[in-house]
C-alpha cells in the first residue's frame, strides 16, 4: 500500500463504509461523509471567503497602486503588501485551501470509483464491519455507481451560484475610463462564471453519480457557509 492510500484513500473509504452501516443507505453515507469533510475544512474555507471579500473591498486601492507605480514594479509590490497587511489579507489563503482539497478530492474520486467493487472491502480496518458487498442505491431508485445526468446539472447550478456569490461588485466606471487590462479582466471574470459550471456538468455527466451527489452536498454546504460568513462580516 502506498502512502496516499494509507493516509487519504483508506481513511475516507472506511469512514464512508461506517456511515453506510450506520445510515443504511449509500447516498446518505456520501452526504454524511461530505458534511464531515466540509466541517473539517471549515476554518480554511471561512478564512478564504473572508480574504476574497476583503480583496474585493480593497480592489479600487489595488488598482490605484498599480496605476501609480506602473513603472516601478518593486515599489508597486511593496505598496501592495503594505495594503494587504493593513487589511489583514493573505492572498495565499485561497491557494492553501485548494492545496489541501486536491488530495482529498482525488481520494474521494478513488473511493466513489473503486468503492463499489467487492475487492475494495479488503481495505477496511479491523473494527469496521465487512458486509461482503456495498449496495450503491440511493433512496432505492438512484444507482450511485452509474451516471445520473440530473446530479450533473444540479452540481453545475450550484457551481454557478457559488461563483455568483463571490463575484466582486462591478466597477461603476464606464468602459472608456477603464484600462484595456481592466476590461479584459472583467470579461474573463464573467466568462468564468458560466464556463466553470458548464465544465462541471460535462465532467459529472458520465461519472458515477456518487461523485455528483458529493459535489451537490458540498455545494449546498458551501453556499450556506458563504451566505453565513458574508452576512456575518457585513
Amino acid at each position: 500500500m502506498n502512502i496516499f492510500d494509507a493516509l487519504i484513500y483508506q481513511p475516507l473509504f472506511n469512514v464512508l463504509i461506517l456511515f453506510y452501516h450506520w445510515l443504511g443507505d449509500f447516498g446518505f453515507a456520501v452526504i454524511a461523509l461530505t458534511v464531515a469533510i466540509r466541517i473539517l475544512l471549515y476554518p480554511l474555507a471561512a478564512k478564504a471567503i473572508r480574504v476574497q471579500k476583503a480583496t474585493a473591498r480593497i480592489q479600487p486601492k489595488m488598482k490605484d497602486i498599480q496605476k501609480k507605480y506602473k513603472d516601478d514594479k518593486e515599489k508597486q509590490a511593496l505598496e501592495m503588501m503594505a495594503l494587504w497587511r493593513e487589511n489583514k489579507v493573505n492572498p495565499l489563503s485561497g491557494f492553501l485551501l485548494l492545496l489541501v482539497q486536491i488530495p482529498v478530492l482525488w481520494g474521494l474520486y478513488r473511493v466513489f470509483w473503486d468503492g463499489f467493487k467487492d475487492e475494495s472491502l479488503a481495505m477496511l480496518y479491523g473494527f469496521v464491519s465487512n458486509s461482503g458487498s456495498v449496495d450503491p442505491m440511493f433512496l432505492d431508485h438512484i444507482n450511485l455507481a452509474a451516471s445520473f445526468p440530473a446530479f450533473a446539472v444540479a452540481a453545475g447550478v450550484l457551481q454557478f451560484v457559488q461563483a455568483k456569490m463571490m463575484m466582486p461588485p462591478v466597477s461603476a466606471a464606464g468602459d472608456k475610463e477603464k484600462s484595456q487590462s481592466e476590461q479584459f479582466a472583467e470579461m474573463m471574470q464573467k466568462q468564468t462564471i458560466y464556463v466553470f459550471p458548464a465544465v462541471t456538468v460535462a465532467i459529472f455527466w458520465a461519472l458515477p453519480s456518487a461523485l455528483g451527489l458529493y459535489w451537490i452536498a458540498s455545494g449546498i454546504f458551501s453556499v450556506g457557509q458563504q451566505y453565513y460568513i458574508l452576512k456575518k462580516n457585513g
